[in-house]
């Protein structure tokens, strides 16, 4: 049968979700808790390939395997499994033909910052610290240009064979009173390390280093070389991936 799961972890000890040599990943302890229930290898596909250091709370995987217990006996087995920095919160049989990835409608994330003259230890395992404030009224209006259907080479690199242009459906950098700030977007597919360059640059343009014409020009000018340098992989969190139907 196929099963499809929705998994969280923590990616900060893992070089990505996906399987590499000699590097611990998260599609390797997913395979590895599978084949201990299974006693035979399974293969797991990810609807996203984070990368090195960031996390999910709303990965979403497939995978093929003989199991008569129910789903919910499946998440609790897998759990006993896994180690502490990776959770499955939800198992559902899936159709035969599911693909977590393809499948995909839309994929969620959300960059965390936080702004203090000193590092907070907790914190910096999950956000970036920027040590002053934003103007988070020119951040709006420059993430505003984001919306809607572009070119977004100037800001990330596509997978092999495929082109650049996607969709962006949301696009919100909201702050709270103590500080912490979150940056959220949604698309129909994101490009490689995309979503921690626009942050970057974002940033750039809340400390006065550019302007929203200037970033929109960015984004205009499909050019690379253009944005700011990758925020850090520990701010990143790939929160939810929606599909068109159940699965």
């Amino acid at each position: 049968m196929r099963f499809a799961a929705k998994v969280a972890y923590d990616g900060t000890a893992y070089h990505g979700f996906q399987r590499q040599r000699s590097a611990p990943t998260i599609q390797l302890r997913l395979e590895e808790a599978l084949a201990a229930l299974s006693g035979r290898p399974v293969s797991v596909i990810g609807a996203g390939r984070t990368d090195a250091g960031v996390h999910a709370t709303g990965q979403v995987i497939s995978f093929d395997l003989d199991w008569t217990h129910g789903p919910d006996r499946l998440r609790s087995a897998l759990n006993a499994n896994l180690p502490q920095d990776i959770a499955v919160r939800d198992v559902w049989q899936a159709r035969d033909d599911f693909h977590p990835r393809f499948d995909a409608v839309s994929r969620s994330y959300e960059y965390r910052l936080y702004v203090a003259e000193v590092r907070d230890p907790l914190l910096d395992r999950t956000a970036w610290r920027l040590g002053r404030a934003l103007d988070l009224g020119a951040v709006a209006k420059a993430a505003g240009g984001l919306i809607g259907t572009h070119d977004f080479i100037a800001f990330g690199t596509p997978p092999r064979g495929e082109n650049s242009v996607r969709t962006v459906v949301e696009a919100e950098w909201t702050a709270q009173d103590d500080g912490r700030q979150r940056f959220y977007i949604t698309a129909d597919a994101f490009l490689y390390k995309m979503v921690r360059t626009i942050t970057a640059t974002l940033a750039q343009v809340g400390l006065g280093q550019m302007t929203a014409e200037d970033f929109r020009g960015i984004l205009a000018a499909r050019q690379r070389g253009l944005a700011a340098p990758p925020a850090p992989a520990c701010g990143l969190t790939l929160v939810a991936v929606t599909y068109s139907e159940h699965v």
